[in-house]
């Protein structure tokens, strides 16, 4: 059963993730900000829902252990999920969207890496499933989680190169 309850929280942890990226996008979008490279968002979409799904499907199907030590990794993870999403405030979203003359968030997480929150997201996609001992479904995700993101980090990083030497 606690196997059910932790997938159904992420599920609705993502759902106000969801909302809130929303709200940022139609935000960012009134001040004059643009979405870029729009199709491939679809992909994110499908793998992310499907991902739970099929989490959910094995909970409501197979009594899944919890196993501690992933589950502790995917809460700290979490930790560093929302330290992301504070850094970035209301510029997060899900979808590649810019500000011309907006500068780039070097605070956070962002002080130190590259893209944060593409490497919590791949991670989350990594860890869950292994909290309950699903490690080929957790190997068939994260590869395809990497090819996206490989794609997405490339065009993302072709739009904000404009803006990197903001102040």
């Amino acid at each position: 059963m606690w196997d059910l309850v932790i997938i159904i929280l992420v599920a609705l942890q993502r759902l106000y993730e969801m909302k809130l990226a929303g709200q940022n996008t139609k935000q960012l979008l009134s001040q004059g900000a643009k979405e870029y490279f729009p199709k491939h968002y679809i992909l994110f979409v499908i793998l992310h829902s499907t991902w739970l799904l099929v989490l959910f499907f094995y909970s409501l199907t197979y009594n899944l252990p919890i196993y501690i030590i992933p589950l502790i990794i995917y809460l700290i993870i979490q930790f560093l999920r929302f330290w992301t999403l504070k850094s970035l405030g209301s510029y997060w979203t899900t979808k590649i969207i810019s500000l011309p003359g907006a500068p780039l968030v070097k605070s956070g997480p962002y002080k130190y890496i590259k893209h944060p929150n593409y490497i919590i997201a791949f991670l989350e996609i990594l860890i869950l499933p292994l909290v309950f001992g699903l490690w080929k479904i957790s190997i068939i995700f994260s590869i395809i989680k990497l090819f996206l993101l490989i794609y997405r980090i490339k065009k993302e990083d072709s739009v904000l190169i404009k803006r990197r030497d903001l102040v």
